[in-house]
């Protein structure tokens, strides 16, 4: 996958080289490089500003490919100038330097996997082909990894491409329901000729003097000659000429491989076929001679100017003498099925062999010149670079060995600081359909204990499930090939999903068959193998350790949850069946209190808390979120505040983890078709990644939705992805069979890591503020401290400030929230839809006629149920404050029985107010700050900025009545602390969240708090205190009411806050 262009190769070179490609559209090489990206936001409520298209796509760069998708030698070819290897990784081209190990890439920028590729003779451009609807035939130049050329003349995919000797000429070969076979000058981008081959062709080879081609395939062998067909002065397209080889008796053969000689042996043709026929051509086109190769198959041929290479079953490559065709010796082969890679620590184990062991196949050859290097691909999808300077005397330059089939899942291993690290620093773990368990590393630390053994620079260890190695090869091209558009088959085999332990010390994995397995990670031992399931297991999830608990959760396609206590071995403690369909995601959040979160196809979110009861632990629904989409996958972020979820209308929805309110929803994907599939939250929480069904990769700001990258490359859809702990790379897995591994740039890493410093800062500064915060018990000594506004609390039970509200601009703050967009919440509403005539007369609402009217309705009695209320208690809204330490809603007091509560009736707001006996000074103004008490912060108006408590229901935005049993003064005096309330909503966020906020009176916290960047001008109050005499009635007040502490009864507060100006 590219980033949409360069992205290229190791990025020690890479940046400085490439130029960009835009859009898909190659760039010209006299284009002056790309302007430096922006530095990214630094903080995590700061706009990303906008960049230009090329920063975005060059952001992520492909720094290592863990994979290849040849099927046979048309994807593999060697550069004969320099040794470099080219191979094919879904939509990517791999330029491999072996003596280095070094990478480069190059993108098919249309986004189609790619079918075959070779170089040209001098080594400075490479041919492709692709599969898919009117593939094209792409010219590459290598150093600059741009597109040279485009040709279109094949409807169905491309089969094999080749350039001439001479460099003049391309030829590519179409599938067999294509059969078009062209010649294309690809300078001036025409086909000089072109012909249709009745049957399927496989694999072509050029003449070394550039006069005719050969193609061979089922029950076909032809030659092709350039020199008539070119001569004639046309200015058209003219038809190509050929002829058949005379094959005799061998004409019921599948010829899989062809070579034309080189050197002494230049008019001299080799083919091979499937029965493991070693044939020779002469000049003249008649089969000559031909060799049993004593195999059960052979798939591929390769030919020096001496030697000629025979690639057949089990490993086995056979070397003859060009000129005689007399049988020299066989390649080494390379690892048996099923090894134990960690124990490969000295070269002699490759050379120790078994008689019952199994080897893989060899499916590609090429041939270095230069160095003398074989290279053969393997149908377990290896590679090994050979030295046969002597070939009595081979050595093995460089392998690896690549998952063979789809990788559903990849897991990056935990850091630990201490020594109980099961695996080195850096680790990475892929499960796949070829079942098994692949453990990677890229670092290469030689302090670790792991030794680098000789089969692979990055792969430590390969745990075969069951020791099953009948997956092990691809047989979805066997023997003759398949399917031709390289899809692999999909058997009901293999690892679907896996989850390391956050201790570091258990690997739990679940198969396609419902299984399952938990293995130990020190020695990889299997502890526990259970049938949990009857259909594939889809997701696997350890409980935090912060929570206390040790749970493992597995879902699958069988609607079940299963909840497995990890200290008692692994013990089933409870099954849910809320799901009615396939459950794609389960997560565990909390800090203290447990939480489990749900989604599946059945288009449902589950919120479940966990209750202890006397048989166990049990988790109880408490939401339940029903969208109109399919959910496909879902994580949280560091905070633990926030789920994402990925849904089937290519949106990210991000919903709040204690109630399950959406809070955003934002685009997660750049294209217009397809799904999303896979979303994942960095370690960091400051972005995350998506992935399409469009086989697309993006990186987005977690808060404001913007996209930071856009990659792509895979040829398959990614199935998943993870973030490093270092923040440095992106690892994606797809059902192509290849890892990809990012490197993400400077400012993506710069800005998660100072994203994790603040939260660790807040996480410090939290820890040293008072634990307890409740409100006092006595009536007359409650205090309230409060923390600055920067400091927040990351537990989703403490923290109630939406921080994502905050990424609103100003103008946005003052828009009212739709109704449909508020989530009613019945339980903290004690009143029924709009508010009646003589409530808002009550208030002086905008919506009576004038102030007279104001005034001569005072004798207005309500009627039907809203009289029923109206004799006792006025009519009252209240806060949710179920997450709160204290019960805002008004109660009569037991030991009063004449409660101001009982005797209020509904009247004007100048007769409540004629009613206050004097008390001190009225003032609209914010209350002075009292000495030794940290005094908030005003703003421009002479606001004050208050810490938010509490959320408000969204129903009580008309009208909001608090009453504390207990009035809220500071010791020794009467002055009253207030209560503010605040509305912000935002065009994405439009829940229409208000705030409780409570001032600074700390006395230890003489600092004014930091304000949050938003203004408070859209405050409806100001704060007062009771004047001796009564104010004026106004016809639209909007003062608070403060009834005085009366002796002998409790501190009652009530503030009427008028809500309907917006």
């Amino acid at each position: 996958m590219a980033a949409l262009g360069p992205g290229g190769y190791a990025r020690n070179d890479a940046v400085e080289k490439l130029p960009s490609i835009m859009g898909g559209i190659p760039a010209r090489r006299t284009q002056s490089p790309p302007p430096p990206a922006p530095p990214l936001c630094l903080r995590r409520r700061t706009r990303l500003l906008t960049a230009p298209e090329d920063t975005v796509q060059n952001r992520v760069s492909l720094e290592k490919v863990l994979g290849i998708t040849a099927q046979n030698s048309s994807g593999l070819t060697c550069d004969p100038g320099t040794g470099h290897v080219a191979y094919l990784a879904g939509c990517v081209v791999v330029i491999l330097n072996p003596k280095e190990n070094k990478q480069q890439h190059i993108f098919n920028t249309a986004r189609k996997s790619l079918s075959a590729l070779a170089f040209s003779p001098d080594g400075k451009f490479i041919v492709t082909g692709e599969n898919g609807h009117r593939p094209a035939v792409r010219i590459w130049d290598v150093e600059e990894k741009s597109q040279v050329a485009e040709m279109l003349g094949h409807k169905y995919g491309v089969a094999c491409v080749a350039f001439s000797p001479n460099m003049k000429h391309i030829v590519s070969m179409g599938y067999q329901h294509d059969m078009v076979l062209n010649v294309w000058d690809w300078k001036k981008d025409i086909v000089v000729a072109s012909n249709k081959v009745s049957c399927r062709v496989i694999a072509l080879s050029f003449s070394e003097d550039s006069s005719y081609f050969v193609t061979v395939g089922n029950r076909h062998v032809r030659f092709w000659f350039l020199e008539v067909s070119t001569e004639a002065k046309v200015t058209g397209t003219v038809p190509l000429v050929g002829r058949s080889g005379i094959l005799g008796e061998l004409h019921n053969n599948i010829f899989c491989g062809v070579a034309c000689g080189r050197g002494q042996m230049a008019g001299n043709t080799f083919c091979v076929s499937y029965s493991g026929l070693l044939c020779q051509f002469n000049e003249k086109r008649v089969l000559e001679k031909w060799i049993n190769l004593k195999v059960s198959m052979s798939s591929c041929l390769c030919v020096s100017e001496d030697l000629i290479f025979c690639g057949c079953t089990d490993g086995i490559v056979r070397i003859f003498q060009a000129h005689s065709l007399h049988y020299l010796t066989n390649l080494p082969k390379p690892h048996c099925l099923g090894v134990d890679v960690a124990q490969g620590l000295e070269p002699s184990f490759l050379f120790c062999r078994k008689a019952e062991a199994v080897y893989p196949d060899t499916v590609a050859l090429t041939f270095d010149p230069i160095h003398q290097w074989l290279s053969c691909v393997y149908r377990d999808h290896s590679i090994y670079v050979w030295d046969i300077k002597d070939i009595n005397k081979v050595g093995k330059m460089w392998s690896e060995l690549f998952h063979s089939s789809y990788v559903w899942n990849v897991e990056v291993y935990p850091e630990f600081e201490d020594q109980r690290a099961c695996l080195p620093s850096g680790s990475f773990l892929t499960c796949s359909s070829d079942n098994t368990i692949r453990f990677w590393n890229m670092d290469g630390n030689p302090d670790s204990h792991w030794q680098k053994n000789i089969f692979s620079n990055t792969l430590l260890k390969v745990v075969y499930v069951e020791n099953d190695i009948q997956h092990l090869q691809d047989t979805s091209h066997f023997p003759d090939r398949g399917s031709e558009n390289g899809t692999p088959m999909d058997v009901k085999a293999g690892v679907r999903v896996m989850q390391v332990s956050p201790d570091g010390q258990h690997l739990a994995s679940g198969d396609r068959s419902g299984n399952l397995r938990i293995h130990e990670l020190h020695f990889m031992d299997e502890l526990v193998k259970v049938e949990a399931h009857d259909a594939e297991v889809l997701c696997l999830e350890y409980s935090k350790p912060e929570t206390g608990l040790t749970l493992l959760a597995s879902a699958s396609r069988d609607r079940l949850i299963h909840v497995l206590n990890v200290e008692k071995n692994y013990n089933l403690e409870q099954t849910l069946d809320d799901h009615s369909s396939s459950i794609t995601a389960i997560k565990f959040t909390g800090n203290r209190d447990i939480q489990m979160i749900s989604c599946g196809a059945d288009k449902s979110i589950y919120f479940r808390s966990a209750k202890r009861s006397s048989d166990g632990l049990h988790f109880v629904r408490t939401h339940h979120v029903a969208e109109k989409t399919t959910l496909y996958d879902m994580d949280i972020d560091i905070t633990q505040k926030y789920v994402a979820v990925a849904c089937q209308d290519r949106n990210v929805r991000i919903y709040n983890t204690v109630n399950g309110k959406q809070k955003k929803c934002y685009k997660g994907s750049q294209g217009d078709e397809g799904s999303l599939l896979k979303v994942h939250v960095d370690p960091s929480g400051t972005f995350l990644a998506t992935s399409c069904s469009d086989k697309s990769i993006s990186v987005i700001d977690f808060y404001s939705g913007e996209c930071i990258a856009k990659m792509f490359g895979h040829s398959e859809i990614v199935t998943g992805m993870k973030f490093t702990y270092d923040c440095r790379h992106l690892i994606t897995v797809s059902g192509d069979s290849c890892v990809f591994i990012w490197y993400l740039g400077p400012e993506i890493t710069t800005c998660m890591k100072q994203h994790l410093l603040e939260i660790n800062h807040q996480e410090q500064q939290r820890q040293q503020q008072p634990k307890d915060r409740k409100w006092g018990s006595h009536p007359r000594q409650e205090t309230c401290a409060s923390m600055p506004s920067e400091i927040l609390s990351l537990s989703p039970g403490e923290q109630t400030e939406d921080e994502m509200e905050e990424e609103c601009e100003p103008e946005e703050l003052l828009k009212t929230p739709s109704k449909e967009s508020l989530d009613p919440d019945p339980q903290c509403l004690l009143t029924n839809g709009k508010l009646p005539l003589w409530a808002k007369r009550l208030l002086g609402d905008d919506d009576v006629a004038d102030g007279s009217a104001f005034h001569t309705k005072r004798s207005y009695q309500p009627h039907g149920r809203w009289a029923e209320r109206a004799d006792q208690e006025p009519l009252k809204t209240i806060l949710d404050a179920r997450d709160l330490d204290c019960y805002f809603t008004p109660m009569k007091p037991e030991s009063l029985e004449d409660s101001i509560l009982d005797t209020v009736e509904p009247q004007s707001l100048a007769g409540l107010l004629s009613e206050v006996h004097p008390s001190p000074a009225y003032s609209p103004c914010p209350m002075p700050s009292h000495p030794g008490l940290g005094s908030p912060q005003e703003d421009g108006c002479g606001h004050s900025s208050f810490l938010p408590l509490q959320r408000e229901s969204p129903e009580a935005r008309e009208l909001i009545i608090y009453s504390l049993e207990a009035g809220m003064t500071i010791t020794g005096t009467d002055r009253w602390v207030p209560f503010e309330k605040e509305v912000e909503s935002g065009p994405r966020d439009q829940q229409g969240d208000s705030y409780l906020r409570v001032s600074s009176i700390s006395s230890k916290d003489q600092s004014q708090p930091e304000d949050s960047g938003e203004s408070e001008v859209d405050l409806e109050c100001s704060f007062a205190t009771i004047d001796s005499t009564p104010p004026q009635p106004d016809p639209d007040p909007q003062c608070a009411m403060m009834k005085p502490h009366m002796p002998g009864e409790p501190d009652t507060w009530v503030r009427a806050v008028h809500g309907s100006k917006r």
